[in-house]
């Protein structure tokens, strides 16, 4: 019975330490989350026609900085931000609560650098709300085994503000691809979950330091999830920051320029030349890029042949590339089987919208000069050769 006795207080005094601990880590996991809330933003922004919804973190409290994935923002210049609406210290986290108080809630923010290649992106607010705090960026970063826990707005979830945590798998580079392009960027892999809106948020360790910012899924593996690395951000952030391009149909907007949506989705604006009907210009929707190179395209038909061209038509089609400003002639055979005769120039993707229309413009005239020469002239017979022409088959 003595010993019995001393087994159940042995198994008594284990299993009140095995509480003990749960209780002091779930309160350990409770102040991390109150910490970084207080740092932690829903993200919205308008791109494609399409309004994007994410999360973002507050990197820096005197300068308005706020860090997000590019993919997040894609090519708006613009975005709303919300912070945790808190009541006795407990974030509301209905979104319809922030939608129909934007005004009150709402803070205007400003997209001033994007990096592609890390999906990473900086805004700029306009004011920052009492209470809220820069999160602090760790030193040493995060290794296999550690704990993360994260903050992040999942579009899967009527709530915002959703807590999350997991464990790291491992810290490496990594070279993939997503929808809006290549990226390359030191990744922390975890197994905790990231969803849709997430993207953007905070990771941090057990001390609320940034570690990283969730990025995305792996989509053939359960579980596993990638963070852009903390040493990333702090790379990002000292370095030269790239402007955010401007969206396709804006530029063209503020360049007082008239334009349709094409069915392929690029924009078209259409010039009036003396010597020729209405030229179509056309702008790419989207940007392409090289590391910190982004460019976009414009082009314009200038003839559709029927037969390849010839070495003589190719020989000035090269010794134009060689004398034009800018752009040059470029021969695509389409699937009709026909050859498509284009100029094209490629511009930086932050230009400056008077900058585009001048590019256009230029392309229109070039394009137009050039049709006489390109398209092939039906021979003009008259009645007396037509007869002969006849008479002769």
């Amino acid at each position: 019975m003595q010993a019995i006795t001393k087994s159940w207080v042995t198994t008594a005094a284990a299993t009140l330490v095995m509480v003990s601990g749960m209780v002091s880590t779930s309160r350990a996991d409770s102040t991390v989350y109150e910490k970084t809330l207080k740092s932690t933003a829903w993200v919205l922004a308008k791109t494609g026609g399409e309004t994007s919804s994410g999360t973002g973190v507050l990197v820096d409290a005197e300068k308005k900085l706020l860090v997000t994935n590019y993919h997040v923002v894609g090519d708006a210049r613009a975005a709303v931000i919300f912070f945790a609406d808190l009541t006795n210290g407990k974030p509301e986290v209905a979104r319809s609560h922030y939608l129909t108080n934007v005004k009150k809630l709402g803070l205007r923010g400003r997209v001033v650098a994007v990096d592609r290649k890390r999906d990473l992106a900086l805004i700029e607010l306009e004011k920052l709300p009492a209470g809220v705090a820069a999160i602090t960026l760790s030193t040493t970063g995060v290794g296999p085994g550690e704990d993360v826990q994260s903050i992040g707005n999942p579009g899967s979830t009527d709530a915002l503000w959703v807590y999350t945590s997991g464990t790291v798998r491992s810290v490496y580079q990594k070279q993939f691809r997503t929808g809006v392009g290549e990226h390359d960027f030191k990744v922390v892999e975890t197994q905790s979950p990231i969803n849709s809106g997430d993207s953007g948020g905070p990771v941090v360790n057990n001390q609320g330091e940034l570690v990283a910012i969730s990025q995305a899924i792996a989509p053939k593996a359960r579980l596993v999830s990638y963070s852009v690395d903390v040493s990333e951000v702090k790379e990002f952030l000292n370095g030269p920051w790239k402007p955010a391009p401007i969206a396709a149909d804006d530029l063209l907007k503020k360049a007082d320029l008239e334009f349709t949506t094409h069915e392929s989705g690029h924009f078209e604006v259409k010039f009036d030349e003396k010597d020729a009907s209405k030229q179509s210009v056309f702008l790419t929707k989207d940007i392409e890029y090289y590391e910190r190179a982004d460019v976009r395209k414009v082009w314009s038909l200038a003839a559709t042949l029927k037969e390849a061209p010839s070495t003589d038509t190719m020989i000035k089609l090269l010794g134009q590339n060689a004398r034009t400003k800018m752009g040059a002639w470029s021969v695509e055979k389409a699937e009709t089987g026909e050859y498509l005769v284009i100029y094209c120039v490629k511009i930086d993707a932050t230009a400056a919208p008077d900058a585009v229309k001048s590019t256009m413009e230029y392309v229109s005239k070039l394009t137009s000069v050039s049709k006489k020469d390109l398209t092939p002239q039906e021979s003009v017979q008259n009645a007396s050769q037509t007869l002969d022409s006849w008479l002769t088959k």
